[in-house]
């Protein structure tokens, strides 16, 4: 009879996972090669059947840990997000649904319910996605004013950048990320309207240098304190540890005297 306590604790092992690991980047590099066709004419079979071992790997873990966990497997977050990406990879990859052997490549993203790092950082930003909104509601009305403002002043002279409020509101975006801004746009926009500078440049300073970077302090804030959790965490549990080997010391101890 299958121990699912020792097996649970087998699953949940550091060498385990080191393995998982390890077949994770092997089945990444099969499915780098499977789109190269020099590869797959010198050994598309190899590659095929490495493919299909490392999914057969990835659904006997699946099931070892359901077996293991039972209903408590679906209780963990990252259980659930291996079970998708794992599920999609064995749906058919038929003509009609070729997309779904595209997203086969999701499999990588199973290196990050393995490794702790990868994990902590999304979980910040998950954490940092309420803050986040509030900021994007912010940039939205900023890029609204701007894109009305825009279509306004500078949309009959070029169309093609600022003629309606969606073509504004792309052209803003484009500036934004620094993208060709000035030789591509606003230098154009300044030979017939010399003083164009004194709407774009705040624009930038708006929201590349302030609004972004906000957004950045929150993710870096939340991931700092998924960290400080996840590290009080092990401290109470090594904490609890020691206490209980100092009780077992004691009992030891008192049964001696007596």
């Amino acid at each position: 009879m299958i121990d699912r306590a020792r097996l649970g604790e087998f699953l949940e092992g550091p060498k385990f996972s080191n393995f998982i690991m390890g077949v994770i980047v092997v089945n990444a590099i099969t499915l780098g090669l499977e789109t190269s066709k020099t590869a797959v004419s010198y050994a598309g079979g190899l590659i095929s059947l490495i493919d299909h071992i490392c999914l057969g790997i990835f659904v006997i873990e699946l099931v070892a840990k359901l077996f293991a966990f039972r209903l408590s497997f679906f209780r963990k977050g990252w259980n659930i997000f291996d079970f998708i990406i794992v599920g999609i990879a064995l749906a058919p990859g038929t003509e009609g649904l070729s997309v779904l052997r595209a997203l086969r490549i999701l499999r990588v993203l199973r290196v990050i319910s393995v490794a702790p790092s990868l994990r902590r950082v999304v979980e910040g930003f998950v954490t940092a996605l309420p803050g986040m909104g509030s900021v994007f509601v912010l940039m939205a009305m900023i890029f609204y004013i701007g894109a009305v403002m825009a279509t306004k002043l500078f949309g009959p002279s070029f169309p093609e950048w600022f003629g309606t409020l969606g073509l504004s509101g792309y052209s803003l975006f484009q500036i934004m990320t620094l993208e060709s801004w000035s030789m591509g746009i606003v230098r154009p926009v300044m030979k017939e309207f010399p003083y164009a500078w004194m709407f774009f440049v705040p624009f930038i300073m708006v929201t590349t240098f302030a609004v972004v970077n906000l957004l950045v302090g929150l993710i870096v804030n939340s991931m700092q304190d998924a960290h400080s959790e996840e590290s009080n965490a092990a401290t109470d549990e090594y904490r609890d540890l020691v206490m209980k080997r100092l009780d077992q010391i004691e009992a030891k101890l008192d049964k001696r005297d007596s």
